[in-house]
């Protein structure tokens, strides 16, 4: 069994000063497979230390440095591909296949939009032609802390470190204590591609032993979160004391709307889009709205898509889904399961209990309810599993409102034979992200939800943007 009980500060891997030895779970099997240390607030206040003493030079770097260390980052980060994805695979419980191509290839694939963000990023410019005494400046917005889930490790990682370092700023990540072997290997990444002491910092720890510490320090200028909307509020609060920045990222319940006049595959489509990573997306379409004309039909198909599906362990090659992530989350869908066959929703495939034949680690048989309406708890929690809700709808009115009858507004989702139709759906929807007819939004596209969702986005310019300032001067000397 693997020791990674080492955090990475100021440039060295160092022991811990209040470490607590954490046990990382293979959700495929339920046994350990490494041991990490869980720091304190001595271990937090050492890598933000180290931040604020690197960022007066940091933060004048030139943007050719760091574009040539974000170049070398992404060139050690694809030598490491088969490491990550076995590391991701096995901590949280992705299908080998799938931590190899989606979940190493989202990272790959931030980082490489963050080079060509940087490069043609102006960090100086006129306010408007014919103003050039004045300058907008952007410049890096201090020291930030970096809290991560579990679920994409590296697409969440990427899209806060990377803008982070493109912009100027020091940092301390906290991942997950639930995935933190893809973590490590990251930082050993960033020490290979030559990240200058003290820049980039990483310290393991639970939310209230190291992420209330960054929420909450006069030294860390900007925290951004991504996680449950429960622990973003407590963020909120914490670091409200020291106005910090907070840029949050957080839970979603989408609605995928399907018209009548959508094409043959959107319902098999919205199914396993629903299921991808056993459901552990926030941006995952949970509610399937379907026009009434069409719903018996594709109550069928979804039953059909859930019953093909299978779930395996994480380290088996196919196109199965993997378990949950630990012993809680799946007692948590478990008990989401129960509440809506009690609630009354039509439990048409999947429901209690693990798969036929597996009778060890947190796997979740993939689950369709149908005949729902919204006020079900199936229809107003983020389930965070492979659960599928659907209820129908009469008319176009009808579907806006059921889907924007929620808390959340990440990701809702349209299909429908109609372009007008679809684009005046898009426009009425609450939701920071709308993806059509199967077309996804093309990279790099800024991440972010409208209401408990969250208030930042990720990704592109407009991530980059989230780690800096922005100073008017006045009385700029021209060319000099």
């Amino acid at each position: 069994m693997r020791e990674e009980r080492q955090f990475y500060i100021n440039g060295k891997w160092t022991d811990p000063v209040e470490g607590t030895d954490f046990a990382v779970i293979d959700p495929s099997t339920e046994e350990a497979c490494a041991t990490i240390s869980l720091g304190g607030k001595a271990d937090a206040e050492a890598a933000i230390s180290a931040a604020k003493a690197t960022f007066p030079k940091w933060s004048l770097s030139s943007k050719q440095e760091r574009l040539d260390l974000l170049r070398s980052i992404l060139e050690a980060y694809t030598r490491n591909r088969d490491a990550m994805g076995e590391a991701i695979s096995q901590e949280m419980g992705a299908p080998i296949d799938m931590a190899l191509a989606a979940q190493f290839g989202a990272g790959f694939e931030h980082i490489h939009d963050f080079i060509n963000t940087l490069e043609a990023f102006e960090f100086e410019e006129e306010k408007q032609p014919g103003t050039e005494n004045d300058r907008i400046l952007h410049e890096p917005v201090g020291v930030c802390g970096l809290i991560t889930p579990w679920n994409w490790p590296m697409n969440q990682i990427t899209l806060k470190v990377i803008p982070a370092l493109a912009a100027g700023c020091t940092m301390v990540l906290k991942p997950s204590e639930q995935s933190p072997l893809s973590a490590i290997l990251f930082s050993r990444i960033l020490d290979e591609a030559g990240v200058p002491a003290g820049v980039y910092n990483m310290v393991n720890g639970d939310g209230p032993g190291v992420g209330t510490v960054l929420s909450g320090h006069p030294d860390i200028d900007l925290v951004s979160f991504t996680g449950s909307t429960r622990a973003g509020i407590a963020i909120s609060k914490n670091a409200a004391d020291t106005i910090k920045r907070v840029s949050l990222e957080l839970g979603g319940k989408g609605a995928n709307i399907v018209f009548a006049d959508a094409d043959e595959k959107a319902v098999k489509r919205g199914v396993l889009h629903c299921f991808n990573n056993s459901g552990q997306s926030c941006n995952a379409p949970t509610r399937m709205l379907v026009e009434r004309s069409r719903y018996d039909e594709a109550v069928e198909q979804a039953r059909e898509t859930a019953e093909k599906m299978t779930v395996d362990v994480a380290s088996k090659s196919g196109r199965h889904i993997g378990p949950v992530v630990n012993e809680a989350q799946f007692n948590k869908i478990q008990g989401l399961i129960e509440a809506g066959i009690k609630e009354g929703a039509r439990l048409v495939a999947g429901g209690i209990g693990r798969p036929e034949g597996l009778n060890r680690g947190f796997f979740v048989r993939p689950t369709v309810f149908a005949d729902c309406t919204n006020d079900m708890t199936v229809m107003r929690e983020e389930i965070f599993g492979p659960v599928l809700s659907m209820m129908p709808f009469d008319n176009e009115e009808e579907a806006i409102a059921i889907a924007n009858d929620t808390p959340y507004g990440l990701t809702n989702y349209v299909q429908t034979g109609d372009g007008a139709k679809a684009n005046r759906v898009a426009r009425q929807l609450r939701s920071g992200m709308v993806d059509m007819n199967g077309k996804f939004r093309s990279s790099p596209s800024p991440f972010g939800g409208y209401k408990q969702s969250g208030n930042g986005r990720e990704g592109g310019r407009w991530g980059l943007e989230e780690f800096l300032e922005i100073k008017a001067v006045g009385g700029w000397a021209p060319g000099k």
